[in-house]
């Protein structure tokens, strides 16, 4: 499972052009506490708060852009109980035009369960001073192995989403304000099945608000929420509080 991951990863990044102009980059690593609300946490019987360590990046070129990140969950519990997880995406530009073909991989492994998540669509970039939003779609295909049984294979419906960034300064201090979401919809009987989530439709993401500190100090919190995702029926929501350094 691990090797399909990182294969399928590779792929998207191999796929880049080898010849292309560098207009930005960013990197940055981070410690992160998450803490699911009591109400979820009573509903699902299950979901226990955890601290992670990120690794993110991302980067601009004349043709399109890169991003990706690798997380290390449930550090605070020992070897034994590690998680980990990563995603990486690739926008490549149609023409001269902010239409992009788009890929993304989530890849996310610990015990008794591993899963891989594969995108394959369009997306559009809309931009401007100090913001942007890139929506986008494409078909979903899913590889679920779970240790309870033979798990999900196969073309699994379709995402759409987005990602949001908007920079703003106030008080002399740079802040942000950013907001991920990704949408399932026309899921598999056969894979909700496995996952417990009983619904063809899902949704995941994170809304933010950041303060750069100093150039290589950001905090920020976000309030991550879900709703038939996580192995779960109905929502779910957390905050996460994040210090990251950046490079």
């Amino acid at each position: 499972m691990k090797k399909i991951a990182l294969l399928s990863a590779a792929a998207l990044l191999a796929s880049a052009p080898a010849s292309a102009e560098y207009l930005y980059g960013f990197g940055n690593i981070s410690v992160n506490y998450l803490d699911w609300s009591k109400n979820t946490q009573d509903r699902t019987g299950f979901q226990e708060d955890f601290a992670y360590l990120e690794l993110e990046g991302g980067a601009g070129f004349d043709w399109g852009e890169v991003y990706g990140f690798f997380d290390l969950e449930n550090v605070q519990d020992g070897s034994d109980e590690l998680r980990t997880a990563y995603k990486g995406t690739i926008a490549y530009k149609i023409a001269d035009t902010d239409f992009r073909l788009y890929g993304q991989h989530y890849a996310s492994d610990s015990k008794g369960f591993a899963a891989n998540n594969t995108v394959l669509g369009g997306q559009y970039r809309f931009q401007g001073d100090g913001w942007f939003v890139t929506p986008w779609v494409g078909a979903h295909m899913t590889i679920t192995n779970p240790s309870w049984n033979d798990g999900f294979t196969g073309f699994n419906g379709g995402m759409f989403g987005w990602t949001a960034v908007y920079n703003f300064t106030a008080w002399d201090q740079k802040f942000w304000i950013s907001n991920w979401h990704e949408s399932e919809f026309a899921r598999k009987s056969d894979y909700t099945d496995v996952s417990g989530e009983t619904d063809d439709v899902s949704m995941n993401g994170a809304l933010a608000f950041w303060w750069d500190a100093t150039e290589h100090v950001t905090t920020g919190i976000q309030y991550r929420y879900a709703y038939n995702k996580l192995g779960t029926v109905g929502n779910q929501n957390a905050f996460i509080y994040s210090l990251r350094y950046n490079f």
